[in-house]
């Protein structure tokens, strides 16, 4: 199996693909922790993201946690892409019949690495398959492959994050919104030329990435929608003391 005509080899996606998930499991949560004596994962509620590590290691701590979280997202869907596009000349082969086939080749096989490193992160095998809810790092794939769409589910995170203090609120918000905005406003699809390459559509596809990357964020936040439910979801607090969410 080759992508784009023959354009990307499958051996090369695999082990592009295999390289981004280890990239996931670079968790600056954990390490910070470890670093200071401290399983992140037995504090707080125990998930290896921002708003766990912002409550249990600091605010220091969890800026630079979702800073990086952010950095291997964006990092895990553009690198890739980069290189599968310059995977034809790296066998000589170039022309435009290459070029059509190309660049809706390496937006796929990109959207694949994505997708492993946001998996990687959720689920890193370094560290027994124990990881964040991969919000910041889908939000930095997002990024990369589509800024206004991103910057948009940011907004709606920070406004409702601001005023009911429910992260894990906010969050599932914002995946509705990133449903609703792939199929009906678009603004993801134009904003990465998906809807045509050449003579390709691509809103096929392109929307069932999104159901499953969001799919996978909300399994990982099924105890806080529980305890939402329940009215047992604790709120941020953005004083100087550690509680918080437990996001």
């Amino acid at each position: 199996m080759e992508l784009g005509s023959g354009s990307i080899p499958w051996y090369l996606i695999v082990i592009v693909a295999v390289c981004v998930y280890f990239l996931g499991n670079i968790n600056p949560a954990i390490i910070i922790g470890r670093a200071k004596g401290i399983d992140i994962r037995a504090q707080g509620s125990g998930n290896a993201g921002a708003t766990n590590a912002m409550r249990s290691l600091g605010k220091k701590a969890g800026a630079v946690t979702f800073a990086i979280d952010v950095l291997k997202g964006w990092a895990g869907y553009y690198l890739p892409f980069l290189f599968f596009m310059n995977v034809p000349a790296m066998f000589g082969a170039s022309g435009t019949a290459y070029m059509i086939w190309l660049v809706p080749a390496a937006i796929a096989a990109s959207l694949l690495c994505g997708l492993c490193v946001v998996l990687g992160h959720m689920y890193p095998v370094v560290f027994g398959f124990r990881g964040g809810k991969g919000v910041a790092t889908t939000f930095g794939v997002l990024l990369a492959v589509s800024p206004l769409y991103a910057l948009i589910l940011l907004a709606i995170v920070l406004v409702l994050t601001a005023i009911f203090r429910y992260v894990s609120l906010s969050v599932m918000v914002a995946v509705i919104a990133a449903l609703i905005l792939v199929f009906w406003g678009g603004y993801f699809a134009q904003d990465c030329f998906f809807y045509y390459v050449g003579f390709l559509r691509f809103d096929v596809y392109q929307p069932l990435w999104v159901i499953i990357i969001m799919a996978l964020v909300v399994w990982k936040h099924r105890g806080n929608i529980e305890r939402l439910v329940k009215g047992q979801e604790s709120k941020i607090s953005f004083g100087s003391g550690k509680k918080g969410s437990k996001g």
